[in-house]
């Protein structure tokens, strides 16, 4: 394989010219990776690695068709959308055919943050209001718009949340203010909704816009329960805002069933503004905002044109028609059901035979393992999340850990993913958590009789008594831990646990 630098170059390179911000996967021990295909990525000695967090190679990593298409319209053709072309409405018309009937109007975009940016301002300019009720630990995108209103990436004790921004609580049932055991969960998060509405109201405020992921990745694998959506939109509704959802991360048929996962909650359940981003373009920047004709002429109605220059395409409408035909030809949704049914089934397996493992939830190919020290408390397996990760990238499988607490293993791989991979994957993670869970036990039972006849000491208690050098664990900087990246935690653990 060609390479311009050895890795170590390439890591020093990384450093000198590239923003510290910019963090990779696997900081601790990056993979360098220079080429990939379908599921699977190979870094630059050819180990071949299964690929479990690439929602972006929607259709699979470097699809034939895509390159193909992306190649032929670039050979013809590749300018801006102002000037009359057919694909970029030939896109748009089979784009909308996937949707409910009133989202008709398409406004295209090169990423989700793009897209929920322009969302928010369609809103704002549909009735005049100003305010957006988002949910906690939401991520909707990098830019200033948007992190205002995405607790994600909020930092404890330096943001201040704008006086527009109001969070709700994460509508999630394992883990969430409101559990599987409540009578009616999905009325309590939405109650919880109409009174953030009263409050603004109360305040002399007007609410703009709801928006959620259809399901929260960032936020933990959280699919809100049935009605919830309903319920909320109609007290947004009443008090004149949109709703939005965000589908950057989940559309596109990943739920298997339903080809938007806004749709697995019932026919009379339709937002008014659908965002888009990571698969439509299966790695080319392609993203859009799909509304009403009503709310499209109320943005227009501005004044102000809309105007983006690489949104829409040749190449990029090219590629999306692509992926739209993957999918299809392929069966790709028909693939994430059966694949995904059977990877729930043997991580439901795995829950009954680990303790670590707190909750199984997902669908299709959106899959979350909530790890925990303890099941009855539901405590964040936090250190334990990241040893899983860096163990599965030494048995050649990517993984990330997200979440609150990052104690949550996401598993959102390309939608060509096959039982095999699936069967792969929970072997390896069997064998880690077999070997993870034996040494918390004998840690725990070393610290009890040790200190006996002291009270029993817990395994994180052990943990952070038996740090090899001696010193406590640094402080955690939750900005480094964002999809995986830890720094030294893993080492720490490693050396604690001796696997």
């Amino acid at each position: 394989m060609c390479e311009l630098y050895s890795k170590q170059d390439t890591l020093a390179l990384r450093r000198k010219h590239i923003g510290p911000s910019c963090k990779v996967f696997f900081a601790a021990d990056p993979i360098k990776i220079v080429r990939a295909q379908r599921q699977y990525m190979f870094d630059e000695r050819g180990e071949q690695y299964l690929d479990c967090i690439n929602n972006v190679a929607h259709v699979g990593h470097c699809h034939p068709e895509v390159v193909k298409a992306a190649l032929k319209q670039m050979e013809l053709l590749n300018t801006n959308s102002r000037f009359l072309h057919d694909s970029i409405v030939e896109y748009a018309r089979r784009l909308a055919a996937t949707l409910p009937e009133k989202l008709s109007v398409c406004y295209f975009t090169n990423s989700g943050s793009e897209a929920n940016d322009l969302a928010l301002r369609l809103a704002r300019q549909f009735r005049g209001h100003q305010d957006v009720i988002t949910l906690d630990h939401a991520y909707h995108g990098h830019l200033s718009s948007l992190i205002e209103i995405s607790p994600y990436k909020f930092r404890k004790g330096k943001d201040v949340k704008k006086a527009f921004v109001h969070v709700a609580p994460t509508p999630d049932t394992y883990r969430g203010k409101y559990r599987e055991d409540h009578a009616d969960p999905a009325s309590a998060y939405a109650d919880e909704v109409k009174e953030i509405i009263e409050e603004a109201h109360n305040s002399g405020r007007k609410i703009a816009a709801f928006i959620a992921e259809s399901m929260q990745s960032c936020g933990g694998q959280i699919i809100p329960p049935a009605g919830y959506f309903q319920k909320v939109a109609e007290y947004v509704h009443r008090a004149g805002g949109v709703f939005i959802a965000d589908e950057v991360q989940v559309g596109f048929g990943r739920v298997g069933k339903h080809f938007w996962s806004f749709q697995m909650h019932g026919e009379d359940f339709v937002p008014d503004i659908v965002t888009m981003g990571k698969p439509m373009g299966n790695g080319h920047p392609m993203a859009c905002v799909v509304t009403t004709k009503e709310i499209a002429e109320a943005f227009s109605s501005s004044g102000m044109e809309y105007f983006n220059t690489y949104g829409g395409n040749p190449v990029s409408s090219a590629v999306g028609l692509a992926v739209l035909n993957i999918i299809e030809n392929e069966d790709l949704q028909g693939n994430a059901t059966r694949v995904g049914d059977y990877l729930t089934e043997l991580l439901n397996k795995q829950k009954a035979k680990h303790t670590l493992i707190g909750d199984i939830r997902g669908v299709g190919l959106f899959i979350g393992i909530d790890l925990v020290k303890d099941r009855q408390k539901r405590t964040p397996a936090t250190e334990e999340a990241q040893h899983v990760i860096y163990k599965m990238k030494e048995k050649r499988v990517l993984l990330s850990a997200d979440g609150p607490h990052r104690n949550v293993l996401k598993i959102k791989p390309p939608m060509c993913f096959t039982e095999e991979d699936a069967k792969f994957m929970v072997d390896q993670l069997d064998e880690i958590l077999t070997v993870l869970e034996e040494a918390i036990g004998a840690q725990s039972e070393s610290v009890i009789s040790e200190n006996a006849p002291c009270r029993a000491k817990m395994p994180n208690e052990a943990h952070s008594e038996r740090l090899s050098d001696g010193t406590s664990e640094p402080r955690e900087n939750p900005s480094q831990k964002r999809n995986g990246l830890c720094t030294d935690k893993h080492s720490l653990l490693s050396k604690r646990l001796k696997t």
